[in-house]
């Protein structure tokens, strides 16, 4: 683990490094512009539109480099943030086109198309910003909101309902003209929604982000509602939408160091548990063969050469964290079973029932449960004899495999607060299921009818 963070860090160095070049390369061309006399004319004389787009552009321009050349960001985050850097950049440039065309000469239709992909793009960039907070939601209902609002501002190319371009360049709004407010409201307040949602105790400081974006962008829509007739050459949403993409960039690196320690902690509990695991079940093992050394020494010599096979044949699984074949996980849980029979003979019977096998699952997750199922199910029964059944089943969307005895049973909401002691405990192999495979633990008895004790394992985890 410490090289892991040793490596993040060098990458995290390297990105630095690749950002600083490019704010070098920036400020080289910055430099090259003004050296040129007549764009620097041209930059001094309009020095209020200057002001609002040049650093918004550069801005941007590096956004765009630095997301690109990230490692840390997931692809299909990398791409959605991408796509919000471009449109926001194409905003900057169609505002600035728009009040070009406002204050020159008067070019009705061009002014017409510039504005209406303004009202139609603007949701766009909120519903994008809502896509990147919750990746894995499709939000069909946003995108039919934003479709309806770019047919509704549509309707300026032949009708005034919404709004129109006279002749001599004036802007007459229609009674539709506010829809692209009043669906970046709904937008927003779903934003709003959201981030309650997403806010979890151990990431309320990453939480405040969102929350800052979102003030940004609720206030920015309404300082542009309320100067609708001034002449601005950028607007408040704009240059809010710049900010919030620094915003969301800082958001999503804030996550993946989240979601990296949560899987450098996960690793280290598998590990820790896994340590639990290999000693005892070669104690037990052992155990098993000190029993038979005093009451058959011949087949104890005979139970020591089938566990060094064992041994021989399964010490490297035993090291490993990752899922196995469960035909490999069965032929532990045979072995272990081969030698319990050895010690008790006749009072264990074992019948297994396994239609199928062709998927996965964490290592010594069936034995712990067997074990589980001789030691406190067949060995708890007043005579000492008892019956253990391993058996699995097939579904559309799981593998299960049950592992039931006819032993005396137990109160099973009493079990859940059984700490394992003396024994690997249920938790130990639930945990690893959930966070190896995504797979859970069910467990059924009730005093005096046995118990049964069920795997369930998600199909998806073993198409992986």
């Amino acid at each position: 683990m410490d090289f892991k963070r040793k490596e993040i860090g060098n990458r995290g160095r390297l990105t630095a490094i690749a950002a600083l070049a490019a704010a070098t390369i920036l400020f080289a061309v910055w430099a090259l512009v003004f050296h040129h006399h007549e764009l620097c004319v041209f930059i001094v004389e309009n020095y209020i539109e200057t002001l609002a787009l040049l650093p918004s552009l550069a801005l941007l321009g590096l956004l765009a480099v630095i997301v690109n050349i990230d490692a840390y960001i997931r692809p299909d985050l990398k791409r959605i943030m991408g796509i919000i850097v471009a449109v926001v950049f194409s905003l900057l440039l169609q505002d600035h086109l728009e009040y070009r065309l406002m204050i020159g000469q008067a070019r009705p239709f061009a002014r017409t198309l510039t504005a209406i992909y303004g009202y139609v793009v603007r949701p766009v960039v909120l519903a994008l910003f809502l896509r990147i907070m919750a990746p894995e939601k499709k939000f069909g209902w946003v995108w039919a909101l934003v479709g309806i609002n770019a047919v509704i501002y549509a309707t300026a190319l032949f009708s005034p309902i919404c709004f129109r371009i006279t002749w001599d360049n004036h802007y007459s709004a229609g009674p539709l003209s506010d829809t692209s407010f009043y669906v970046g409201a709904v937008l927003l307040s779903y934003w709003l929604l959201l981030t309650v949602r997403l806010f979890e105790p151990e990431t309320r400081r990453e939480t405040w982000l969102p929350v800052l974006m979102f003030e940004l962008i609720t206030g920015a829509l309404a300082l542009d509602f309320n100067t609708y007739d001034f002449d601005q050459p950028v607007s408040y949403f704009i240059l809010a939408a710049v900010i919030d993409c620094v915003i969301n960039y800082i958001w999503l690196h804030l996550q993946f160091v989240r979601e990296h320690e949560r899987a450098l902690q996960a690793e280290q509990r598998i590990q820790i548990m896994m340590t639990q695991i290999q000693p005892h079940f070669l104690y037990n093992a052992l155990t098993v063969i000190q029993s038979l050394c005093r009451s058959d020494p011949a087949q104890a010599e005979e139970a020591t050469v089938q566990f060094a096979n064992y041994l021989r044949g399964n010490m490297d699984a035993l090291q490993t964290n990752a899922p196995i074949p469960f035909a490999r996980e069965l032929e532990h849980t045979r072995e272990y079973l081969a030698l319990e029979q050895m010690r008790f003979e006749d009072k264990l019977s074992v019948r297994y029932d396994i239609p199928c096998q062709s998927f996965t699952l964490p290592i010594l997750t069936l034995q712990p449960i067997v074990e589980n199922a001789v030691r406190h199910g067949v060995r708890g029964n007043a005579d000492g004899r008892g019956e253990v059944v391993i058996a699995t089943r097939e579904y559309a969307d799981r593998y299960e495999i049950t592992v039931t005895d006819n032993g005396p049973g137990f109160d099973s909401e009493k079990q859940k607060k059984d700490t394992g002691k003396s024994h690997v405990g249920l938790q130990n192999v639930r945990e690893r299921l959930a966070q190896m495979c995504g797979g859970s633990l069910r467990v059924e008895s009730a005093p005096g009818a046995g118990t049964a004790v069920t795997i369930i394992l998600p199909r998806e985890a073993n198409k992986r």
